[in-house]
């Protein structure tokens, strides 16, 4: 008896055709749509962090100038221990102005070449204190709480 070896075509086909490869690459195109603008929404509002965390320091150290001179400080420059004009991380921009001696407004905004500036919502970050009493904007959202 002979020992011969037949193979169907069918049989011998080893790998992925190209309609299963396409298919495959459809299905992560649509996944990566999906995962990408979220991912990309998640991290600018954990990067929101570094304003809050800005304006937070900002405002304890107007709380130490305004209990050793009776009043709070004109200037980002005259606050020890303030972030000087920009947040730690380097994604905003601080600004300070005092109204009276008991009333003053910070804001962070996002500067335009931070990952920041696409976070349409939140570019602007404030916070209004009056007596030593603070006031958040523009939303809680804006704030993570």
């Amino acid at each position: 008896m002979s020992s011969r070896h037949t193979c169907s075509p069918r049989a011998a086909a080893h790998g992925f055709t190209l309609l299963e490869v396409l298919a495959a690459c459809a299905v992560a195109g649509v996944l990566a749509a999906v995962a990408v603008p979220s991912y990309q929404a998640h991290l600018r509002q954990a990067q929101r962090s570094d304003a809050v965390a800005a304006l937070t320091r900002l405002q304890h150290a107007q709380e130490q100038y305004r209990a050793h001179y009776g009043m709070y400080a004109d200037s980002l420059p005259a606050l020890r221990g303030a972030p000087q004009g920009r947040s730690e991380l380097g994604h905003y921009r601080l600004v300070l102005q005092r109204t009276e001696g008991e009333v003053y407004s910070a804001r962070a905004e996002a500067l335009p070449h931070s990952p920041q500036a696409g976070d349409a919502a939140c570019l602007v970050l404030t916070l209004q204190v009056n007596a030593g009493f603070a006031q958040s904007g523009p939303s809680a959202r804006c704030w993570n709480r």
